[in-house]
């Protein structure tokens, strides 16, 4: 996966900005200001962190030796994927999509809403 296409895929989230609280990197992608995933964009291959369900997080890491527990981030709910190729794209899409439900799941009532209203 590419980053252009990693990071149009991250924006077409409905609610979604990019912002860069730690510096040149990593971009991070938020969803009324919390984050859902951390790009390291500057060195080959790619990696994403991106928030998980703690169980579905550990089978995940037990299938592709590409995820790991979450770089600097919570490890029980976070997992780092190096974008390497030995993931298939559908997967990475989905492990995306799983983020920013969880991320929403988390937001107010109203600001749930809000997004489902404006997709």
């Amino acid at each position: 996966m590419h980053f252009d296409d990693l990071r149009a895929y991250l924006q077409s989230k409905a609610g979604t900005f990019e912002d860069f609280p730690f510096g040149p990197e990593p971009l991070v992608a938020k969803v009324r200001g919390k984050m859902f995933a951390l790009v390291s964009f500057r060195k080959s291959p790619l990696r994403i962190s991106l928030k998980c369900d703690p169980n579905y997080a550990i089978v995940l890491r037990e299938t592709y030796p590409a995820i790991q527990a979450g770089y600097h981030l919570n490890k029980r709910h976070w997992n780092t994927v190096t974008l390497d190729g030995s993931i298939p794209e559908e997967e990475v899409l989905k492990m995306i999509d799983q983020s920013y439900k969880l991320v929403v799941k988390s937001l107010p009532k109203a600001q749930q809403q809000n997004l489902e209203s404006s997709q």
